[in-house]
C-alpha cells in the first residue's frame, strides 16, 4: 500500500470533516484521488470510518509538500464555500509541512487565478 498516498487521503478526510459537514464533493475528489492513484476504495472507507492521527510529514519531498499542501486548497473550494474552520485545520498542516502558515491564505487568494508552477514558486520563494 502507498503510505505517501494513505496519509495525503487520511489528511483530506479530516480536513473535509472540519466544518462538520463531509460534503459529496469533497467525498468526490478524495475517491477521484484515490482512484487515480490505484488506492483501494475499501482503504479509503477505512480511513472515513477511522481516521488516523497525522503524523510527521518531514519526509516527504518539496514537491510531495507542495501537492499535499495544494490538494488541501482544491478540497477547501470543493464544497464552493471556504469555512474558517478548514482554513485553521490547512494552516496547521502547512506548519506540519515546513511552511509558514500565511501560505494558506496565499494560496486561497490565488488559486484558479496564477497558473500552478507560478504559484509553487512564490510558496517556495516567500513562504519556506
Amino acid at each position: 500500500m502507498d503510505i505517501i498516498t494513505k496519509k495525503k487521503l487520511n489528511i483530506l478526510i479530516q480536513l473535509a470533516e472540519a466544518d462538520k459537514h463531509f460534503a459529496r464533493a469533497e467525498r468526490e475528489m478524495i475517491q477521484k484521488i484515490a482512484s487515480d492513484r490505484k488506492f483501494p476504495e475499501e482503504e479509503v472507507n477505512k480511513l472515513i470510518r477511522n481516521p488516523e492521527p497525522i503524523d510527521t510529514l518531514g519526509a516527504l519531498s518539496n514537491d510531495q509538500k507542495f501537492d499535499y499542501l495544494q490538494d488541501c486548497i482544491d478540497l477547501i473550494f470543493a464544497d464552493q464555500k471556504v469555512f474558517e474552520s478548514e482554513v485553521i485545520f490547512t494552516k496547521s498542516i502547512a506548519i506540519k509541512l515546513g511552511f509558514k502558515k500565511n501560505v494558506v491564505d496565499f494560496l486561497i487568494e490565488n488559486t484558479g487565478k496564477k497558473p500552478v508552477d507560478e504559484l509553487k514558486n512564490a510558496v517556495f520563494a516567500q513562504y519556506w
